[in-house]
């Protein structure tokens, strides 16, 4: 027994000495029966939340009181104990009605650790033999009760490979709207299970065909329709190209997976028909409407900026042949570069799958081998001053075209420094004097 499953143990056999029933419950059990290594243990028990909290004196957190749901902290571990669910008043609450009223019947197993005994009123052994998604019961009840289940549906046929049963399919799409209902945070979550599973491909697709899509990133399915030069995407529009894409990864990073999610998403704004459909600025345009989707996700900080920048500089990767090798350097030392030269792959592959320019960039990168980094300029302000420039943005001007110098070699001193900054800037530094 590992250590997880035996301090467990422990948790049910101490709720059961102070007179309460208490069984592992959940994706746990539905993960054992797949023979799969289950990465948590939740616990159900009928004892209300203030029993639990009275049982164990340690780390306990309220993190779902609508569902009677506490977290405990026993040393490295983290349990979810959850009251058996049904009506909040009634003292008739069982593991009976708790297991019919969740959501999947994959879902709707209990394990009696004790006697080492599985429970399964609902179907759910035969459901995970048949890889089946099935609502416990009346599906659109289930959903009523708990909108995020209707995309957690989808993540569970992404993540485990299972498929939605039609009904439940059928009740998803006649429910959809609700979704609107779940917290940012929740969705956030989900979708990002989703997008980095072995198949986003697969779950963007049953977003699209269940409705939830056009419910949670109504930007992405306003794609449909928006007609693309055929000589770069005889795939089709920006939409089949982006599906597409999606369907080339898997268990990308989240990084990845939303760029190539969102990289074109600044199409519908700069569709434009000259000598031929254009769709100019159309990365910068995306960038700016990526980073409100992803506000409105709450995503952290550090992973909406990561993704802005991937999307904002998608473009750049086509200009790599004609580049300074100073502006080389500056690419592959960008935090994002890896994950920039993978957007930049899958999207040639999805499109007019031409991978001369990523070749070109994977044989110079593996040259500069990601240990390059930018030099600090040889002359500071300090130094600048003393030449006699005042400072200002030229200073500005000055250290980026010195460091451009100084990584082709063509500077490497502080000599040779002032005099290329004397006979660059001379003019400027006239002018600003003026």
């Amino acid at each position: 027994m590992d250590k997880k499953k035996a301090v467990a143990l422990r948790v049910v056999k101490k709720l059961r000495q102070h007179g309460f029933s208490a069984y592992f419950v959940g994706g746990y059990v539905r993960d054992m029966l797949m023979r799969k290594a289950p990465k948590d243990i939740d616990i159900a028990t009928d004892a209300r939340p203030q029993q639990i909290k009275e049982v164990f004196k340690e780390k306990i957190y309220s993190v779902g009181a609508k569902f009677g749901t506490l977290l405990l902290v026993k040393g490295n571990n983290v349990f979810q104990i959850s009251s058996f669910r049904g009506k909040r008043k009634s003292y008739s609450r069982s593991l009976d009605r708790d297991l019919n009223l969740r959501d999947f019947t994959i879902n709707a197993l209990a394990y009696e650790p004790i006697k080492k005994k599985t429970i399964d009123l609902v179907g759910g052994r035969k459901d995970i033999r048949d890889k089946t998604i099935r609502a416990v019961g009346d599906a659109h009840a289930r959903f009523k009760e708990d909108p995020l289940r209707l995309i957690r549906a989808i993540r569970l046929e992404c993540t485990l490979g299972f498929k939605i049963e039609k009904d439940t399919f059928l009740a998803i799409k006649e429910m959809a709207a609700a979704v609107k209902k779940v917290s940012r945070e929740r969705l956030r979550d989900e979708l990002t299970l989703i997008f980095t599973s072995a198949n986003p491909g697969r779950g963007m697709k049953l977003l699209d065909e269940s409705g939830l899509l056009k419910e949670v990133l109504p930007e992405v399915d306003s794609l449909k329709g928006v007609e693309q030069p055929r000589a770069f995407h005889p795939e089709g529009d920006v939409f089949a190209h982006t599906l597409l894409m999606m369907k080339k990864l898997k268990k990308p990073s989240l990084a990845l997976a939303f760029s190539c999610l969102l990289h074109d998403i600044g199409k519908p704004a700069t569709f434009q028909v000259s000598d031929r459909i254009r769709f100019s600025g159309h990365d910068k345009a995306g960038a700016q409407i990526s980073d409100n989707i992803l506000k409105r996700l709450r995503f952290s900080n550090k992973d909406r900026k990561d993704i802005v920048s991937c999307i904002e500089n998608h473009m750049r990767m086509m200009e790599a042949p004609k580049m300074r090798e100073s502006t080389l350097i500056r690419l592959f030392c960008r935090p994002t570069f890896d994950t920039e030269l993978e957007l930049h792959r899958i999207d040639c592959l999805a499109s007019h799958k031409d991978l001369s320019v990523w070749r070109f960039l994977q044989r110079k990168y593996r040259g500069f081998k990601k240990a390059v980094q930018i030099p600090k300029p040889l002359l500071d302000g300090y130094e600048l001053i003393k030449i006699g420039f005042t400072p200002g943005p030229i200073f500005g001007k000055i250290h980026r075209q010195l460091i451009d110098q100084q990584m082709e070699g063509k500077i490497k001193n502080k000599s040779q420094a002032q005099k290329w900054v004397c006979r660059t800037f001379i003019k400027e530094k006239l002018d600003a004097q003026t």
